[in-house]
């Protein structure tokens, strides 16, 4: 049975400014090298804030599927 989640995907034009770590409800987003946000998908429920927050419109939502026995 495939099972469907919705996480985060930050584009390369990220800016680092740092909008989605405010409202991000499970700290799922952290910034790397403090040039680019990335998005922990274990972490991520999905909720879409931090892409509707994203003042560089750089955050899309996406679904992942998984296959589980």
């Amino acid at each position: 049975m495939a099972k469907s989640k919705r996480y985060a995907r930050v584009g390369r034009e990220c800016v680092a400014c740092g909008s989605c770590l405010k409202v991000c409800p499970k700290g799922a987003v952290r910034i790397v090298s403090g040039v680019i946000a990335r998005v922990d998908q274990e972490i991520c429920i999905g909720c879409g804030k931090c892409a509707r927050t994203c003042p560089a419109d750089v955050i899309t939502m996406v679904e992942a599927v998984s296959s589980s026995l």
